[in-house]
């Protein structure tokens, strides 16, 4: 972790602040298939937070993951320059639960320097990552 990435760092209470946001917003989820209730919080580069929970379709194809509902939710709040400094996910179900594949994705798009990437594992600790971790090698379009 570089000088500057690590002056960045969240503080415990921070994490355990958006951790308990996540939790929250997960008992919103709309879950009927599953039962598999999901929450994110996200931390926004100026400070401001988002949230939001999973929202399933008897078309499982059309369920919205948490993380990609809160970062929607920052866009629709904040507009379409917001960057991630940290996202937080957070489970009812008491189990391990790492971004899929398409929420890596979307969390790269709002990324900034630094973003810290929590999830929950199997023994309920937090994981702590990084977008380039989770993603490696991931699909990014040159600006025009």
């Amino acid at each position: 972790m570089s000088q500057k990435d690590s002056s960045r760092a969240l503080s415990t209470t921070q994490i355990e602040d958006l951790e308990h946001r996540a939790r929250a917003v997960a008992a919103n989820a709309y879950a009927p298939y599953s039962h598999f209730r999901v929450g994110a919080a996200v931390l926004l580069s100026d400070g401001k937070i988002a949230a939001g929970c999973n929202v399933e379709n008897t078309s499982y194809r059309l369920t919205s993951c948490a993380e990609q509902s809160a970062i929607a939710t920052a866009v629709a709040e904040h507009g379409p320059s917001i960057r991630i400094r940290a996202i937080v996910i957070a489970n009812l179900n008491g189990t391990a639960c790492s971004p899929c594949g398409a929420c890596r994705q979307t969390i790269r798009e709002f990324a900034s320097s630094g973003t810290e990437i929590f999830y929950p594992l199997a023994d309920g600790s937090l994981e702590r990552s990084s977008i380039d971790a989770l993603l490696p090698q991931a699909f990014l379009l040159e600006e025009q």
